[in-house]
């Protein structure tokens, strides 16, 4: 929602402070269908060159990540912490009899259903049956130095995967002003072919061709750059939950008392997402 407001604010400081210093607003309303579909028809073939249609419906839910923002918010913190801890309890204390049927069937597990949030995340659900199953099937003793590793590496794959609409809104950011360019100069090769006109004919038709520059650069810098930057901002809000699973396995497996463990989830959150110690310790003796 504050992304909406922004654009509007844009365009209102934008637009009503042209026009009132003065500016013909008609101008470059005139202008504007003609100069966009130059302008977003090369960039809509630009991107269709560098990327994919798997890449294009990646762009297309990124824009709604930007409108939605992050996923969790504070109380889904608390929440990570609460599952993990109880499934790694439940397999140090019950064994890996006890925690199988939990992490091979998340839908229909006890434990996971007091989650919801969790059961909608694919990427979460994976993250952590996957990493419970390796400690399940592991015989033998088992470094948690290997097993951070490969969370680890889980996670970077995710979140490079996830990133790749950013770097395609970043590359088409740059290229617009570029873009602006190319219609601004059709536009003046127009001009030029009417040479003859009067100078209020020609002088409409130059400012014509100058709105393709104007275009480009707010496009650039005033909207898709912003998006660029917003969307990697709540991606990478959105990896941060992961980073909770990872801290729970990691300090389970080196022998940590629970209160530890807890502990070292809950001060790697943002501050902004922050539970207090006595919500998430509360909360554990609640459960």
């Amino acid at each position: 929602m504050v992304s909406v407001i922004g654009l509007v604010v844009l365009f209102v400081m934008v637009f009503g402070g042209f026009a009132l210093t003065g500016g013909n607003i008609m101008v470059v309303l005139e202008a504007l269908p003609h100069e966009m579909l130059i302008i977003a028809g090369a960039a809509a073939g630009s991107t269709l060159i560098a990327t994919d249609i798997a890449g294009l419906k990646a762009i297309g839910g990124g824009f709604g990540a930007i409108i939605r923002g992050p996923r969790y918010k504070r109380a889904d913190y608390s929440a990570a912490i609460f599952l993990t801890t109880r499934l790694m309890k439940m397999l140090k204390v019950d064994g890996a009899v006890a925690v199988e049927p939990h992490i091979e069937d998340p839908k229909s597990s006890s434990i996971f259903a007091d989650y919801p949030q969790f059961l909608a995340d694919p990427v979460f659900l994976h993250l952590l049956t996957d990493s419970l199953r390796l400690l399940v099937v592991s015989t033998g003793g088992i470094s948690p130095m290997a097993v951070e590793d490969i969370i680890d590496s889980a996670i970077e794959t995710h979140h490079t995967a996830a990133s790749k609409p950013v770097n395609s809104l970043t590359t088409l950011s740059e290229a617009l002003p570029a873009l602006g360019i190319v219609a601004a100069v059709l536009g003046v090769v127009k001009t030029m072919s009417s040479i003859d006109k009067p100078p209020a004919i020609l002088g409409a038709m130059i400012g014509s061709a100058l709105v393709g520059t104007f275009l480009g650069v707010l496009l650039s810098y005033g909207i898709v750059g912003p998006c660029a930057a917003r969307l990697r901002s709540v991606l990478d809000a959105d990896s941060e939950i992961y980073l909770v699973v990872r801290r729970v396995i990691v300090a389970s497996l080196k022998g940590q008392p629970q209160p530890m463990v807890i502990e070292a989830a809950r001060t790697a959150i943002q501050p902004v997402n922050q539970p207090s110690f006595s919500e998430v310790f509360d909360g554990m003796r609640a459960k």
